[in-house]
This record gives structure tokens, sequence and C-alpha cells, in this order.
């Protein structure tokens, strides 16, 4: 069920009617946890085996850690987050050890190649580990030990909602067990905070609709064969607006979940914050996808050691989370490639920063630069997103340094940079809100610019597709 459907949206009012009924307050969290299995099981009911079982899994292992034998709990945790490790390895990379590991025609090879993907996977497997870690881990902390109650039935109750509630079930945010549990408790509509949710709303709408939607039309073209057509500077534009579109893509779904969660009293983190300003990609990393990197920073990096261990072991930890983060967004090996990149470019970074530390105060051309320099890498690196073929990057490549001679379908270009100023005067107005504190001229233009965005959501949106998020 996509967000932008007619049927997402009558979910949403129906059940928001029921859920702040006064005679029903008390089933409030039973009422949520029923419209989130609708909602996952709408277009195939059959998923939600598979999902039950995992919830299953964790609220068992998870109690056990927390109220089973003393002497036992370590490999209570040990089981769960091996279990979902399991889950995971098998509906989400059994295609592709299938296609790596087994010839054509191998019977053992055909059936991994086709095991389904159930939708979200990868975000409620995250979350039941993040449920049975920090039940391990703060299994003598009273902040920590309240995350699994007493009652088995109330914390089946409370895991089945932390991992089901449908704003983040299928594409995150990904929560963590010690953020959103504490929040379970009963919603008054007067503490509803409806401005906070209409900006969430409508500027995760316009995202995906006017903006990512719009760009797909265009951005097709960088599918083999159709980019060997086109110059070498439509092929840069269309490059250019992929990394556009997915911002707006994936930007735009976490503030449709936030906008919503927000109805229910939900506080959902935040997941982008203005990631294409970034100067440095340690700070790209601390604004893209946050949900994300701070999972794989609290549960991979730092239990790997982080930075604890010398110089050589932290380079060696920064290559293997940013290579697992990269291999958890799909089953290709396109997606280890893109892990490794940005894995390499921390590195680098790093190095170098010890080497040259940074002026406190650096130059503005400076910034510039860096900021050039972080968003071009980035941009060139989505290319193993859209083709995760590695041939079809190679001729990518190829063409982008050969077509030069070619004459440019300017039509292209023109479109892309429209739908694509809107996201770059976006970072634009957040740098200035940044350096100018008071700026009181922006903020009067606030409910003018909502209201355009608005009404472009009404008469401009493009054709509904899935969030390219969606796949992983």
């Amino acid at each position: 069920m996509l967000f932008n459907s007619f049927e997402f949206v009558a979910l949403v009012l129906v059940t928001f009617g029921l859920y702040y009924l006064p005679f029903l307050r008390r089933i409030q969290v039973p009422i949520l946890i029923a419209a989130s299995l609708f909602f996952y099981g709408y277009t195939n009911p059959k998923l939600l085996i598979l999902f039950l079982v995992s919830v299953i899994i964790n609220v068992t292992t998870s109690y056990l850690v927390v109220h089973g034998l003393p002497q036992r709990r370590r490999a209570y945790a040990t089981v769960g987050v091996v279990m979902n490790l399991l889950i995971l390895a098998f509906f989400k990379y059994s295609p592709l050890f299938g296609r790596t590991f087994f010839p054509p025609g191998h019977s053992v090879g055909e059936f991994l190649a086709y095991v389904p993907l159930p939708i979200g996977i990868s975000f409620f497997t995250f979350e039941g580990i993040s449920l049975v870690v920090d039940a391990y881990r703060g299994r003598d902390i009273p902040k920590y030990r309240s995350l699994v109650a007493k009652s088995i039935t109330r914390h089946a109750i409370n895991t089945t909602f932390f991992v089901a509630f449908f704003p983040h079930l299928v594409a995150g945010p990904i929560l963590k067990a010690h953020d959103f549990i504490p929040q379970i408790k009963e919603k008054f509509f007067g503490e509803l905070d409806w401005q906070y949710c209409y900006k969430a709303l409508v500027t995760g709408y316009f995202l995906k609709m006017v903006i990512a939607d719009q760009l797909n039309h265009h951005t097709f073209w960088i599918q083999y064969p159709y980019f060997e057509t086109h110059s070498t500077f439509v092929l840069l534009t269309l490059l250019f607006g992929y990394s556009i579109q997915i911002f707006a893509d994936f930007a735009g779904y976490s503030l449709i979940a936030i906008g919503v969660a927000g109805l229910f009293g939900y506080q959902l983190m935040q997941n982008f914050n203005f990631p294409y300003i970034s100067t440095s990609f340690s700070e790209f990393w601390r604004r893209w996808h946050i949900s994300l990197s701070t999972f794989l920073r609290e549960y991979l990096y730092i239990p790997l050691g982080g930075n604890r261990k010398g110089q050589a072991r932290t380079y060696f930890n920064l290559m293997i989370t940013m290579v697992l983060g990269g291999l958890w967004h799909g089953a290709a090996w396109s997606y280890a490639v893109w892990g490794t990149f940005h894995g390499l470019a921390l590195a680098v970074e790093r190095f170098w920063r010890d080497r040259h530390p940074a002026p406190e105060k650096p130059s503005v051309l400076r910034q510039i630069l860096s900021g050039l320099l972080v968003f071009s890498f980035v941009t060139l690196a989505w290319l193993l997103f859209k083709l995760t073929d590695f041939g079809h990057v190679i001729k990518f490549m190829q063409a982008l340094f050969n077509n030069t001679g070619f004459s440019s379908y300017m039509a292209i270009v023109v479109y892309v940079a429209l739908y694509s100023t809107p996201v770059v005067l976006y970072h634009l107005y957040y740098l200035y809100k940044t350096h100018n504190p008071t700026h009181t001229l922006a903020r009067r233009a606030e409910p003018y610019v909502y209201g355009l965005m608005f009404f472009l959501i009404v008469t401009n949106s493009g054709i509904g597709t899935d969030f390219i998020y969606f796949q992983f």
C-alpha cells in the first residue's frame, strides 16, 4: 500500500477516527496494531506469516534476556540476534547466493533464485535486533529494563506495536527500542501538534509526488541501453537528476512517516538533515539516512571496537561497517561496491584529517569546493543503485567519456533542472536559516511556501511510483 494511494489515506482516516474515540482510548495500541497488520498484508496476506514469526522470536528472546535465568541471558540474546540475521540472510540474499555460487540450471541455485523478498524485511529485522540487544545491554539498568514488561502479554503487545507501527514498517526510519517503547501510553486528541504534522506531511508529499515522481520520467534514460544515445552533458544531467530524485523519494517517504506517526502522538527520529550541504563524507553520513547510520554505529561499528583500538583497526571497522551497510540495501554485489566506495572515502578522509587538521573557521571557498567534491562523489556512486549490473555501469562510464560530440536533447536538461531546483532551494534555505537565526522575512514567507507546495501536490504530481527504498 503506497503512502500516496487512496487506500492509504482511507486507512489513516479510519484509524485516526477510531483511535481518538474516548471509549476506545484504552485499546489505542491494539487499534494501531490491527491497522498496521492490515497495511502490511493488504497486497499479500502471506507476508504476515513471516512477519509474525519474526515478532514471536523477538518477543520470546528479549523477554528471556530480562526475565529468564541470569546465567543464560547472553545465550538468549545470541539466539535472538542470530535468528534475526538468518531470516534476513535467507529471504534477502538467497537469490544472490544462488546466482553467484551455482551454475545456471542447477536445482539448488534455481531454488535460491526464486526465494521471495518480503517487503520491509531489512527494516523490521534491524528493529528486532535493536530490541534484543537493548534488552541485553540494559539488563541491569532500570531505564532499559523497562523496555521489557514483566507481563509477557504486555511485552508481546508492546513489541508487536514497536515493530509493526505502519508509518515506519516498510521503509523506516529504523526505530530503536529505547527510543520508541517508552513513548507507548494513552494519547489525547488535544495534545496533537498539528503544525508539526502538517509541515512534515506537506513537505514529504511534495518531495515524493511532485519532485521524485516527476524526475522519475526523465532519469528513466539512465537505464541500459537508452543512455548510449545521449551526450555527455545529458548523462551528467541525468546523474544529477537521479541524485536529487533519490533524496526527494526517500526523504519524502521519511517525512510522511514522521507526519503520520505524529497524528497518533508518536515521534519518529529525523532521517534526513539536508545531506547535500555536507562538506565532508563523515558529515554526509550524519545527515543521510540517519536512522541507518546511527544503527550501524551503535550496533556494529562501536561493538567492533570503533576507533578505540588503533588506526589500522579503525580503518578496518569503517570498511566492514560500510560494506555491510551497502549489502543491507540490496542483494547485489553492486551495493557492496557502493558501500566499499563510501568506506574508502571515509577512511581516506580520516587519514588526511589526522595529518592535516582542518582550520577552525574554513573559508567560504574551501567549504564550497569541499561540498562540491562530496556531492559529486555521492552522485556518481548512486549509479550503482540505478544500474545494478556492473557491465551496464561500465558502459555508462564509457558513454560518459565517449559521447562528448553527441548533440544534447535539451528537453531532458530543462525538465531535470526545473524539478531539481526546489531541492536545491530547500538546502539553500536551510543554510540561510542557519546563518540568519532571526530570519523574520523567511519565517513570514513559510505559510505561502507550504501553501504553494500543497497546490503543486494537487495540480502537478507525477505518475505514482513505488518508493525506491521499498526494494530494500
